[in-house]
């Protein structure tokens, strides 16, 4: 029973980035000077960022299960999803989802009807005493396609995909939650860890990034890890050299990318995404540290005609600066890219796993 490692980068850009035209109302030629304002909202304004949200999983091949000539791996994770609030400069727990799921193969199931089949496996299983002794429940069994492997793939990966998806509905219900409550305004803003370009699913409550993009509209996903070489001009050339270029504290334009991977029934949706340099490149080990990727959903039909008003991506940009780490942490090879309350929400999640070998035990 082992803790899964996927080797390799893990960014989150899952495609070419291609832009065409600007995703804000001013036509910058080139990138722009974020150094005094920045000091201006030090000085004179509170932060707009109020909540801060992060998710992370851990996951274990805890056995293999043989259906015909077939060995299937059977993967357990653990899921955290957790959003923390700023209140007068402290920064406190406002929401967590902690899961345990299961992953296996839907050969598991020798019927149609699928989702009912796990959802009674899933009942079976919390009746078990090992888990009611510890006061704990495997939230959901969920389920990875039986196919023919190309070469490369792994059923592990298919399993943990399913993981994933389901870390992301737990993203995407926090949101939600928050949007129900009222407590994101112009005032009150939402920074989100990581992409917002959520593919379209097959289940789930939000599952169509399209129906749900209003939610969005005080929402803000930052990236630490992006892939600069998939940010393409509209002549099909890489737009990394600008990018790293840039100096410090300095923006990109924002541009209008339109996401066929969150396509759904209201069509394409379409993003402002623009990147920062938040860290002096030659205090780092690459010229890509200190790079962030900045992403926001475009909502209306005015943003998704002219963009985003320059004078809101300059807010975003200037505070997210201000959200920088103040020192380097330990050995986090990312420690140019964090910012200071996603590394607070994260040790706040991480907190609240059961220990590995604790975990393993249940199985």
């Amino acid at each position: 029973m082992d803790n899964i490692e996927i080797s390799g980068f893990n960014y989150d850009d899952p495609v070419n980035i291609t832009v065409k035209r600007y995703g804000e109302t001013e036509k910058l030629r080139d990138s722009r000077d974020l150094s005094a304002k920045t000091i201006q909202i030090k000085k004179f304004a509170k932060p707009i960022f109020r909540f801060f949200l992060d998710g992370s999983k851990r996951t274990y091949k805890v056995d293999d299960v043989a259906y015909g000539s077939r060995v299937y791996p059977i993967v357990a994770g653990q899921i955290g999803v957790g959003c923390c609030e700023r209140i007068e400069k402290e920064i406190h727990s406002k929401l967590l989802y902690n899961s345990i799921v299961l992953s296996l193969p839907e050969k598991a199931c020798t019927t149609n009807r699928k989702t009912l089949f796990f959802n009674n496996l899933t009942a079976k299983l919390n009746q078990h005493s090992i888990l009611q002794s510890r006061n704990l429940k495997i939230k959901k069994c969920l389920f990875y396609e039986d196919k023919n492997l190309q070469q490369g793939e792994r059923y592990e990966n298919l399993a943990i995909a399913t993981i994933q998806d389901e870390m992301i509905e737990q993203e995407k219900k926090i949101v939600a939650d928050l949007v129900m409550q009222n407590l994101l305004s112009e005032d009150a803003y939402l920074f989100k860890d990581g992409s917002l370009e959520y593919k379209t699913m097959a289940e789930g409550n939000y599952r169509d990034l399209s129906l749900i993009k209003s939610n969005y509209k005080r929402v803000v996903g930052v990236s630490k890890s992006f892939n600069p070489e998939k940010c393409i001009d509209e002549h099909g050339k890489s737009n990394a050299k600008y990018i790293v270029q840039l100096p410090l504290f300095h923006r990109t334009p924002a541009y209008l990318y339109e996401s066929n991977l969150s396509k759904g029934i209201e069509g394409i949706v379409k993003f402002a995404i623009w990147y920062i340099r938040i860290r002096e490149a030659k205090y780092t080990n690459s010229p890509f540290d200190g790079l962030v990727k900045v992403e926001k959903i475009l909502v209306n039909e005015r943003e998704q005609e002219k963009g985003l008003l320059s004078e809101e991506v300059d807010l975003i940009s200037a505070n997210i600066i201000n959200e920088r780490n103040p020192v380097c942490y330990g050995k986090d090879g990312r420690w140019a890219n964090t910012l200071y309350p996603i590394y607070l929400t994260s040790r706040y999640i991480e907190s609240k796993y059961i220990g590995s070998q604790h975990f393993l035990n249940l199985f």
